[in-house]
């Protein structure tokens, strides 16, 4: 069975010219065209659509898509590992609508705001499980016990930090200036500072030891977190898609290399 360019414009929200463009690029090409001329799309093709749809939402560019889908030729393992996201992101998203349901309920009927349940799904748990596998049960600890400590405004400063830092290296990435440039560097060297500033990583954890251990744990742990900007969309979509993470992971590489 297949589908007609009209019915897939129809069923998958999107047009008749954006699905040319793909076909113009080799991102989507159609299982075969009539001789009316009609773009014919199977079930495999379906598939890669929605592939591509997803990675979009990430903020992925198209480019940078078309090497997602070459180096997971997988479709089924690929679309599992962003399924488990996307129920990450869907239990996070029904707390917060649940929270904030019930903070207008309270503010419009002058009721008592629970303030426990204000800020149910906004927290940063949700990767709980995931820092505790990759760097032990100890980091976590440390990371949220350093969070739940900060006052809001301390928060409110450490979000904008991190946000500004994002925004200089899309800057950066975008602006035509190399990895080992003094501007990229200068970029890498906040990074880094930034990354010690954490309790609980192995940045933090390294930092000041004087046996030179710590700067090569440091340096692993840099040059490791650079090289996951680029796989892990969810990373990736701080730099601007993978080609900004690329630039960061370049620029940090270079530094960790000459610096720690």
């Amino acid at each position: 069975m297949d589908w007609s360019i009209q019915d897939i414009v129809r069923i998958a929200g999107t047009t008749s010219r954006t699905l040319r463009h793909y076909d113009d690029i080799g991102l989507l090409k159609p299982s075969r065209t009539g001789h009316n001329g009609y773009r014919y799309y199977n079930q495999a093709a379906l598939v890669q659509l929605q592939r591509i749809l997803l990675l979009r939402g990430l903020g992925l560019g198209l480019p940078v898509i078309s090497q997602v889908l070459d180096d997971e030729t997988d479709a089924a393992q690929a679309l599992t590992g962003h399924l488990e996201w996307l129920k990450q992101e869907q239990d996070r998203l029904a707390r917060q609508i649940a929270s904030v349901t019930q903070t207008i309920e309270a503010v419009k009927g002058g009721g008592e705001i629970m303030a426990e349940d204000m800020f149910n799904g906004f927290d940063h748990t949700q990767y709980k499980d995931e820092v505790e596998e990759r760097w032990g049960k100890d980091a976590y600890a440390k990371g949220d016990s350093w969070w739940r400590g900060m006052s809001t405004e301390e928060k409110a400063a450490w979000k904008q930090r991190s946000q500004q830092l994002g925004e200089d290296w899309i800057a950066a990435a975008t602006g035509g200036i190399a990895p080992d440039s003094a501007e990229a560097q200068d970029i890498a060297r906040r990074h880094v500072e930034w990354l010690t500033g954490i309790p609980g990583t192995p940045a933090s954890d390294a930092r000041g030891q004087a046996d030179g251990k710590g700067n090569a744990d440091v340096k692993a742990y840099v040059t490791g977190l650079g090289e996951m900007y680029v796989t892990d969309p969810r990373f990736a979509k701080n730099y601007g898609g993978a080609e900004g993470a690329g630039f960061v992971r370049d620029a940090l590489k270079i530094y960790a290399a000459e610096n720690l």
